[in-house]
């Protein structure tokens, strides 16, 4: 059993990204469309929150003590979601995905030995996602953090067979965490936007790739999906019936919904522990890894802790704690 503590859902933010699209054309658009989903309350505490954590989520060294109070040796940081930018053109997107690519790499090697990090690829433009998956790997960083969808683009969506051909013949990860939820204003009160958008949009986007054939296509991608994967895992019954139930349903992948669950990695950010039992439960103890969303108030402060809560076996508990992540990530 691994002795080391792995955390796979830990952010940065990179103010030098948000810098260079500041003032351009769609920008601000962007940031209408996100201030209607998510209503004047979410982002009057959210903007506090944030600035609250700018120092733990640009500083290295206050970085590394946090990680020292929670018992974590080793942290994947993945860029603020904030960040993915889809609004932008083609030219824009190329510098956004090259910035955070070496900004958090650079981030990253500041402390090689306990931060291991994630690019970004521009899903709006999916011609150019290949290259940047390249891109963010010649930076020394171990894949990419996507969204669950594009402007008018699932990830069922035939453009992005060669991302996932490039991700699964290089080994990189790929960490799906949802940015925005396309139930709009629907889930503008309460911070639904993030309470329920969040596992929804997590739903779908495991949903496009299963019923889709896109992982009979690329049996061998290595997915982490944030919050556990959303509603899916707890609710991959439903989706068995109907595959067993309707031809349509059926006829885009060839096996059962829930087997595909094997196939996946989830983070173990769920806040429930009667929800990361079945988690681990349908998709097997070797497929759970440990996650706070460091260092955002939607995650966690003791990540070991609240897995600990979980009353797990020895064996399940330490494999969660780090020894699945340190066979992904080939820690040793």
């Amino acid at each position: 059993m691994s002795t080391t503590t792995v955390d796979v859902h830990a952010h940065v933010l990179l103010p030098e990204v948000e810098g260079l699209v500041t003032g351009l054309p769609g920008h601000a658009e962007a940031k209408a469309l996100d201030a209607r989903r998510n209503g004047p309350d979410a982002l009057a505490v959210s903007g506090a929150m944030v600035r609250e954590r700018v120092p733990r989520l640009t500083d290295v060294r206050l970085r590394l003590a946090a990680m020292d109070a929670q018992g974590v040796d080793v942290q994947l940081v993945s860029p603020s979601p904030s960040h993915y930018h889809y609004w932008a053109d083609e030219e824009t997107a190329e510098k956004v995905y090259r910035l955070a690519n070496e900004a958090t790499a650079a981030h990253c090697s500041a402390a090689p030995d306990r931060l291991q990090g994630l690019g970004l690829v521009p899903l709006q433009h999916p011609h150019l996602a290949p290259a940047a998956l390249d891109h963010a790997l010649d930076q020394g960083l171990r894949g990419v953090e996507i969204s669950s969808h594009a402007p008018g683009r699932e990830l069922s969506d035939p453009a992005y067979e060669p991302l996932w051909a490039r991700a699964e013949e290089t080994g990189a990860i790929l960490f799906l965490h949802p940015f925005g939820c396309t139930l709009d204003e629907r889930l503008d009160r309460w911070y639904l936007s993030n309470t329920v958008g969040q596992p929804a949009e997590n739903a779908v986007a495991l949903s496009h790739l299963i019923f889709s054939g896109v992982l009979d296509r690329h049996p061998d991608l290595r997915l982490i999906a944030a919050h556990g994967g959303g509603y899916l895992p707890t609710h991959i019954g439903r989706s068995d019936h109907a595959w067993s139930a309707r031809s349509d349903a059926g006829a885009g992948c060839a096996h059962l919904p829930s087997s595909y669950l094997k196939r996946l990695y989830f983070d173990s950010l769920v806040h429930d522990r009667h929800v990361l039992r079945e988690l681990m439960r349908v998709a097997g103890a070797g497929r759970v890894l440990l996650g706070s969303d460091f260092p955002f108030d939607m995650g966690t402060d003791d990540p070991v802790g609240a897995l600990r809560a979980a009353g797990l076996s020895d064996a399940d508990f330490h494999a969660v704690r780090g020894g699945n992540a340190a066979a992904l990530l080939f820690l040793e």
